[in-house]
């Protein structure tokens, strides 16, 4: 008799690919009536909570592949599984899910004391990473902070000549739709560096240890295709000062983890970091020291709002046929974010919807009557 090697490899080739097995030419034999053999291997993949949102795909952190097969059989022995069969995780709340993806021998087997257990290894997730079509001629406004951004500009497209000095952390602050994300992505074009756009909530992980993992992947591939800007969005949502919330172990893990990535004990050559957050004076001191340059967006004066509604309206479908005059004076401390989106987007809604071949002041006005009360411009401005 011919004894083939147990090596895995070998056996999973004899299974899949040897056309004439004698097991295909014999009936098939129900579950029930087959008789378990034991387990050489058993694979799993992670599934995730049956009980929570589908779409979400739910990391697992095994450090030690050694330590995750010993908790793995002593909580299964016994378990008659077969490949696609689902184990559950009865210590983990609410139950977590492994899928059996792989069993030597194949069929139906049973795990013993001399099963291996292995946990299926994923590829390394990147984090999500964008190009930008902003360019600087899209902000309008806030010249003080294109100044300050001349020198990022200058770092990443020659990184080896700041050396020690470079601009690596800088915070965005200011009222929200007032262009920090906008100016991320435009220095991004600028320097034709990677963008990473995440939110701050997006860094806290669901396990233990797995936020800080997601953080040093995070620079990581940053540092892989730098130069590359790292744009965290919503700062204040993990970075508040402890006399505005109660300390959570989750984020204290993500904010320990972000402070050694700033501190630059691991040196990122042309990687920014740039945060942003429409209340700096909430951040925790710790954190916000870290941040060697503020930046701050205001809302743009009765200049600037001219100047952001001659540039929207120069890219709508419609033709504008009113005085402008009156909408800036109407838009003061609208953002211009506010200005594109609730007032010409919205008057360009009414105005296709009355098949209208241009928007008129009657559209424009509707809009602002339509805004929230307390952002409403006078009544007399309509008489």
């Amino acid at each position: 008799m011919i004894e083939f090697s147990e090596d895995e490899e070998i056996q999973t080739y004899l299974d899949e690919w040897v056309p004439f097995r004698i097991k295909e030419l014999k009936e098939p034999v129900p579950r029930e009536q087959e008789e378990a053999r034991p387990a050489r291997l058993v694979r799993l993949r992670p599934a995730g909570f049956p009980l929570r949102d589908i779409q979400k795909v739910y990391p697992i952190n095994v450090t030690n592949d050694r330590l995750f097969e010993v908790y793995a059989r002593e909580q299964w022995m016994g378990a008659t599984i077969r490949k696609g069969d689902f184990l559950f995780d009865s210590r983990a709340m609410p139950d977590f899910a492994f899928e059996v993806v792989k069993v030597l021998p194949p069929g139906e087997v049973s795990i013993t004391e001399e099963t291996v257990v292995s946990l299926e290894k994923a590829e390394a997730q990147r984090p999500l990473w964008m190009g930008t079509s902003y360019s600087f001629a899209d902000i309008i406004g806030h010249q003080e902070v294109k100044d300050k951004c001349a020198l990022v500009i200058r770092y990443l497209k020659d990184p080896e000549s700041f050396g020690e000095w470079a601009p690596r952390n800088i915070l965005f602050y200011g009222p929200p739709g007032t262009g920090k994300t906008m100016t991320a992505k435009a220095l991004a074009k600028e320097t034709d560096s990677t963008l990473f756009l995440i939110r701050a909530t997006d860094l806290i992980g669901e396990f233990v240890g797995d936020g800080a993992k997601r953080i040093h992947d995070l620079y990581q591939s940053a540092l892989d295709t730098s130069p590359a800007i790292i744009f965290i969005d919503e700062l204040d949502a993990v970075g508040l000062d402890r006399a505005f919330q109660s300390l959570r172990g989750d984020v204290s893990e993500v904010v320990n983890s972000l402070l050694s990535e700033l501190d630059g004990i691991k040196e990122n050559k042309g990687v920014v970091t740039i945060a942003a957050t429409n209340n700096v004076g909430i951040l925790d001191q710790a954190l916000r020291s870290r941040f060697e340059e503020e930046m701050e967006f205001k809302l743009p004066d009765k200049k600037e709002r001219l100047e952001l509604l001659r540039h929207y309206i120069g890219k709508l479908p419609l033709k504008v046929s009113a005085g402008l005059g009156k909408y800036v004076a109407a838009t003061e401390g609208f953002s211009g974010r506010d200005i594109k989106d609730k007032l010409l987007k919205t008057a360009l809604h009414r105005a296709l919807l009355d098949d209208a071949g241009e928007i008129t002041e009657e559209h424009l006005d509707a809009a602002l009557k339509q805004m929230p009360k307390g952002t409403q411009p006078p009544k007399e401005m309509f008489s």
